[in-house]
């Protein structure tokens, strides 16, 4: 079998497209096969280099391709764009991922492990939590200006003002229920990122890497 110095792999929910080259460049492999024949398939398969579309799924790929030996590229979608030849499809995907990960300018997205995937999605999460705040915040100074209750501005001010809200004996009984669901929901959302924080101070100290990082100006604390 000639060898293949290169495949570039377009991914999918159930069906991934396979384009291969040789050595001079020549078409070697155009293949399709289903996501549960993929490491079957470059198990057999002796090392070479993959390319995939930096996308959902593609970092688990790109270490579960890692453990048989290949080495593996990811590609930010809008720069494998250029290469992809017109009336787009799988094959023309895969051919486009082929052609982009040979060139000397591509910049390719680092495999991160697992541990790292697990860390990016502390950040996430945290981000989620912090917009959720954010906005059920001023929801609830939205609603408590229209019974002349007005708090500065500032997360730190939002439990005052909830104390303020239940001592408040002028509002309607109705409002005041409402309001202490809002209150609970948004200590539950306070516990929460507390407890992802600390998970993520954790990670931090344990990390050589994000020591290092946050040892920058302008990057670190």
């Amino acid at each position: 079998m000639t060898e293949i110095i290169r495949i570039g792999m377009d991914t999918s929910k159930y069906i991934f497209q396979l384009h291969g080259v040789a050595a001079a460049e020549q078409v070697v492999l155009r293949k399709r096969i289903s996501r549960k024949q993929v490491l079957e398939y470059f198990g057999k398969l002796p090392p070479t280099v993959i390319g995939l579309e930096a996308c959902g799924a593609s970092q688990h790929w790109a270490r579960e391709l890692s453990k048989l030996g290949h080495e593996v590229k990811l590609m930010a979608p809008q720069l494998v764009k250029p290469y992809v030849q017109r009336n787009k499809n799988d094959g023309r995907d895969a051919e486009g991922l082929c052609e982009a990960m040979s060139r000397p300018s591509m910049r390719f997205v680092p495999v991160k492990t697992a541990e790292q995937q697990a860390a990016l999605m502390l950040t996430g999460i945290r981000d989620g939590l912090i917009a959720r705040r954010t906005q059920l915040s001023n929801a609830i100074r939205g609603y408590a200006a229209e019974f002349g209750l007005i708090a500065a501005k500032g997360v730190d001010k939002i439990e005052p003002l909830l104390r303020r809200i239940a001592q408040d004996e002028n509002l309607p009984d109705l409002a005041r229920e409402l309001f202490a669901v809002q209150g609970r929901e948004y200590a539950r959302l306070e516990g929460e990122l507390k407890a992802i924080e600390a998970r993520l101070l954790a990670w931090h100290r344990a990390d050589a890497l994000s020591r290092r990082l946050a040892q920058i100006p302008s990057i670190g604390p």
